[in-house]
């Protein structure tokens, strides 16, 4: 038990909450009733938007990859929790890209609701904790996450949950949210080991700005050992295999680091929304400068550190998007007080005009409103990538089998197909084995599913050039024609090569490590 007295926090009641609607918490400090009423209104508002457009444009190749690893305790590029959660709603919806993407909307909806409650942990009323919850669930980050299922959208989960975990543990002075938190972490390390990103940046905040006693607190501690019993399966297979995912990790850094420092501060500006931008700044600046926030500074400075590992190490910029999302709490609770200061009115419907457009924007660019057909002539495949790389799978695949069946009935009796990439692996494996023969890749922890048997001596390639890699590999390859997803969308696979390779140089066993790649 904490030797500390719980201690009243400076002021608790915002403006925009009446004094007398607010009730103890139990704790000694006393808090707002919860906005379930506002929240519940805006929860359903998200997810309608995201059930209603979930199944368009078509499969994500993160989820063409997610149902193709086998059940593990990890993968060279990522922990087993995303692709345990594709396979369990793939076999309960029977298939259905509806069903598979429902869990991505469920994380969004728990994402946005635990928002209003670290609104409500920093003193925000129903005002306060409505925008943290309308803000964050229609940002656009948020929706594209809610829309495919991505370890990201999972992730931002871990990251709030611990968040707000941390805040009770610190301003209520109840030490025994650490408990709390070290659960939430646990789990979290099956799905990302980035998390462990915001650990270090608590740590750092901690120690630089205080309260500098919790470092040293036992149940702190005793939530660090916590999180290692439950996260330690996945840690001891992590270091059983060599540390993949810190490879994994370089090799990201190696083939997009220079593009991610570029785009790292403006895409802070971008993920929640540009219009919003200034709300979550206000939180930043408000974690380190309001009294009554002094206990909570730590999470400013997390996520500073943050940004500077994520710059130095080549990370990818949405790996701060938990932190962005409590800060995007915080400013709600400082935008709610400022309403409330004068022109009431004014500023209200200022902020509103400023969510709702940026909510309209958000889900023009992150869900599949516009038909696929004109999605090409707009710039929405440059800005999200994801919904590029959504779109002509059923095409590319019935191409390539296109190419099987010009092969002579001998070639096809000793053919592979052999893609770059899991996405396409993927989507060959879920659209079209039927009509293909075996399907491999040296694409990441596909690489470790090969080589191919040795009576394989024709190879159908997919976008894995046509006399570079292969040609190196076999006598000739030459070229079957070239995937069009038909509509002008520029993503990976459009205009990448279909090559036919015969007569190997060397055996499977031998060329596969050359074929293995990592990115």
């Amino acid at each position: 038990m904490s030797t500390h007295t719980a201690r009243p926090r400076a002021s608790v009641v915002p403006p925009d909450v009446p004094e007398e609607s607010v009730t103890d918490d139990g704790a000694g400090s006393g808090l707002a009733p919860i906005a379930w009423r506002p929240v519940g209104v805006v929860a359903a508002i998200v997810a309608t938007l995201l059930l209603a457009t979930n199944g368009g444009y078509g499969y994500h190749r993160d989820e063409l990859y997610f149902l193709l690893l086998r059940p593990d305790w990890g993968y060279v590029d990522q922990p087993p929790l995303t692709p345990a959660i594709a396979r369990l709603a793939d076999a309960l919806f029977g298939g259905s890209l509806w069903g598979l993407r429902l869990p991505a909307t469920l994380c969004v909806l728990v994402a946005l609701l635990l928002a209003a409650l670290l609104a409500r942990e920093l003193g925000g009323g129903a005002l306060a904790q409505t925008l943290a919850a309308f803000g964050l669930g229609t940002g656009a980050a948020t929706l594209i996450f809610g829309h495919v299922l991505l370890t990201a959208g999972v992730d931002v989960l871990v990251w709030l949950g611990i968040i707000l975990c941390a805040a009770r543990a610190l301003l209520r002075d109840q030490p025994r949210w650490w408990l709390a938190a070290g659960a939430v972490l646990g789990i979290g390390l099956y799905n990302k080991l980035l998390v462990v990103l915001l650990l270090i940046g608590l740590g750092i905040g901690l120690l630089a700005v205080g309260p500098r006693r919790t470092l040293v607190n036992r149940w702190l501690w005793a939530g660090v050992a916590l999180a290692l019993m439950i996260g330690a399966p996945n840690l001891v297979y992590q270091l059983t295999h060599d540390l993949p995912q810190a490879d994994m990790a370089g090799a990201i850094a190696d083939d997009k680091g220079a593009e991610s420092r570029t785009t790292f501060v403006p895409f802070q500006l971008i993920l929640i929304g540009p219009p919003l931008a200034a709300i979550w700044i206000a939180g930043l600046v408000g974690l380190l400068r309001r009294t009554a926030w002094r206990p909570v500074r730590a999470l400013a400075v997390a996520y500073l550190t943050v940004c500077v590992l994520v710059l130095v190490s080549g990370g990818q910029p949405y790996y701060t998007y938990g932190l962005l999302g409590a800060l995007f709490a915080a400013g709600s609770v400082v935008t709610a007080d400022w309403i409330g200061r004068g022109r009431r009115r004014a500023r209200l419907t200022l902020v509103g005009v400023a969510a709702g457009v940026n909510a309209v924007v958000s889900a023009a660019i992150a869900l599949p409103l516009l038909p696929v057909g004109v999605l090409g002539a707009t710039p929405i495949p440059g800005i999200n990538i994801t919904a590029a790389d959504s779109v002509g799978w059923p095409r590319y695949v019935d191409q390539v089998v296109r190419a099987y069946d010009e092969l002579p009935a001998a070639d096809r009796a000793a053919t592979i197909v052999l893609t770059a990439n899991y996405g396409e692996a993927g989507a060959l494996t879920r659209l079209g084995a039927d009509r293909l023969p075996q399907i491999y890749s040296g694409h990441n922890e596909l690489g470790y599913y090969g080589p191919p048997p040795e009576s394989a001596t024709v190879v159908l390639g997919v976008g894995v050039g046509e006399a570079g890699e292969l040609g190196r590999h076999f006598g000739t390859c030459t070229l079957a024609g070239r995937l069009d997803n038909g509509v002008g969308v520029d993503n990976e696979e459009q205009g990448v090569p279909i090559v036919v390779c015969r007569e190997p140089r060397a055996s499977w066993q031998q060329m596969w490590p050359m074929i293995q790649h990592f990115d």
